[in-house]
């Protein structure tokens, strides 16, 4: 979510021009039937966490959220983010240069996040993923990745790069987002990368994220949109209900 008036990060590649509020939030997830909901930082406001971090004040057990912190930052900024909801941090590599996560801050990082039981979110293309995963694995983190992969949108499945993520499903440490397939290269992308995601790492290993408010495609995608495709791509009710219930009611520790 985003509403103009907080602070944003300097060096952006995308500057939000109208409001998506927790409200609108909320309302979106009344409107499909979804008890909880979990928001994501979005890049632009860099690691000011504020609007996130009201969003879960007001939203109260019914949210999580996951942020975007520097990597040096102190321990108790991370035990305050955990009372109020954070289960998880984002980096966001598209288009940015790959850290060297061997060394510090990062392994002391990594291992902080760890600790909390917290996981890492990470969105980057399936050719950058062998530069990102083993000090990911190393550190033991729960790793989240993005928009099923991010394969090639020119290759789709047959994107080497995807298949080598797939043969990463035995580590059993990674989960993967089937979200916004817009990103992913399109449905037929989604449609095909499903089965085989699924098949690599494990129904229990996929959650289902809305990608709302759509940033840098409001004006072709929505939350509802977005909620069909769901069904489209995974059409076995049964798997739907462990992608949507059961397996995010885990990773971000969702209580009551």
């Amino acid at each position: 979510m985003f509403r103009r008036g907080y602070r944003l990060a300097p060096g952006r590649r995308y500057s939000p021009t109208t409001d998506a509020t927790i409200d609108d939030y909320l309302a979106a997830l009344d409107a499909h039937g979804l008890s909880h909901g979990v928001l994501v930082q979005p890049s632009f406001y860099g690691f000011d966490n504020e609007c996130l971090i009201d969003a879960l004040q007001r939203g109260g057990a019914r949210l999580r959220g996951v942020a975007v912190t520097p990597p040096d930052i102190a321990a108790h900024e991370l035990w305050s983010l955990d009372a109020l909801g954070v289960t998880g941090v984002r980096l966001n590599l598209v288009g940015a240069e790959i850290p060297r996560f061997d060394m510090e801050p990062w392994p002391s990082f990594l291992h902080r996040v760890a600790d909390l039981d917290w996981h890492v979110e990470v969105q980057c293309p399936a050719a950058a993923l062998p530069r990102v995963l083993p000090a990911m694995m190393a550190a033991r983190v729960e790793l989240v990745i993005d928009h099923f992969g991010l394969p090639d949108p020119r290759l789709g499945v047959d994107d080497p790069a995807f298949q080598a993520f797939l043969a990463q499903g035995r580590r059993r440490r990674i989960w993967v987002k089937i979200s916004a397939p817009y990103r992913a290269g399109g449905m037929d992308v989604a449609r095909a990368a499903y089965p085989l995601l699924r098949d690599a790492f494990g129904l229990t290993r996929l959650i289902w994220g809305s990608d709302w408010p759509h940033t840098n495609f409001e004006d072709s995608q929505s939350y509802a949109a977005n909620r069909a495709a769901l069904e489209e791509i995974v059409p076995s009710a049964a798997e739907r209900a462990v992608i949507l219930i059961d397996n995010p009611w885990s990773l971000f520790r969702f209580t009551g």
